[in-house]
């Protein structure tokens, strides 16, 4: 009976949409990494666009993000594994989007290793708060670098289409903008881990 029952609370709806989104990150991946030029059934000019699509798919898994969320909270089924996998979904999908950014070398690989240490030292202190009895909920330092993450990221791949270089000016502008929005996800990743440390000083420097 109480295995019944714990199915039936992981498997709501919000988590079913969390786990869609952990199954179509390897998709996501192959959008942006499969070589489109070389396969037969693929026009010169739709590969043009290959990273436009991946930016599209990258933007609705980023958004369902708000929606499990929204569902978890309005149908009141808030679970532990909701709270376990939801955050792991994000991570492993901003972690394979700055891998595959690196992999054409869009991105410089100090950046993607800034956020991944601040993710592996953030949950650490987290989980070791958490053991002690204080809960560090995410701060405005924290939502604003995730959400200049995610933007950066966007506009790093929609940069990244030969289409998109066709037009000098317009390139330059999202380039531009990318760099900027880039450098204040870093600066913010930076700034929130920091924040983090001193949220949890209390049960770290015991």
């Amino acid at each position: 009976m109480s295995n019944t029952k714990s199915s039936q609370n992981i498997w709501t709806v919000a988590n079913i949409v969390t786990m869609v989104r952990i199954a179509f990150i390897p998709v996501f991946m192959v959008l942006l990494l499969a070589p489109w030029e070389k396969l037969a059934f693929v026009s010169s000019w739709a590969a043009d666009y290959k990273p436009l699509v991946a930016a599209l798919v990258f933007s609705i898994l980023s958004a369902t993000d708000w929606v499990d969320g929204y569902l978890a909270r309005s149908r009141n089924e808030v679970t532990t594994f909701g709270k376990f996998i939801d955050p792991i979904a994000d991570k492993i999908l901003v972690m394979a989007a700055l891998l595959g950014l690196i992999e054409l070398g869009d991105l410089p690989s100090w950046i993607a290793l800034i956020i991944v240490v601040r993710e592996f030292l953030v949950s650490g202190l987290r989980m070791v708060a958490a053991s002690e009895g204080l809960v560090i909920a995410a701060s405005w330092i924290g939502k604003w670098k995730t959400a200049s993450t995610l933007v950066a990221i966007i506009l790093f791949l929609v940069k990244a289409s030969p289409a998109l270089q066709n037009h000098a000016a317009f390139y330059q502008f999202i380039e531009v903008l990318a760099w900027i929005l880039m450098i204040l996800a870093v600066a913010l990743t930076i700034i929130s881990m920091i924040d983090y440390f001193m949220k949890s000083s209390k049960v770290l420097y015991k």
